[in-house]
């Protein structure tokens, strides 16, 4: 499940790359997932009234959290997938259950 997920990020991670002229070399994909937690710490800040709204609704704020979390688990996947990381065996290891058992 996990792998067919990652691919499909993996597609359309290297055609936005490829349209826009980015490199995505093995430091691109730590940097990368650090700029979406940053996103998400940021649209996180501004639902919890941590952060200036900046004109934001609360029904767009809540989408914004949606959409950064979203991207947060793509660049994990993305970066998992770059560095050959079993993520269902380490789940399995560390959370103590099977994706199978998750579904």
């Amino acid at each position: 499940m996990l792998d067919d997920l990652a691919l499909k990020f993996e597609r359309a991670s290297s055609a936005y790359a490829g349209e826009n002229g980015i490199t995505r070399d093995a430091d691109w994909f730590l940097l990368k997932l650090q700029e979406e937690m940053g996103e998400l710490t940021q649209a996180w800040n501004r639902v919890s009234g941590r952060g200036r709204p900046k004109g934001r609704s609360g029904e767009d704020m809540a989408r914004d959290l949606e959409n950064e979390a979203a991207d947060v688990l793509g660049h994990i996947l993305l970066f998992a997938h770059q560095n050959d990381l079993d993520l269902a065996a380490a789940i399995k290891r560390k959370w103590l259950f099977s994706l199978d058992e998750a579904l």
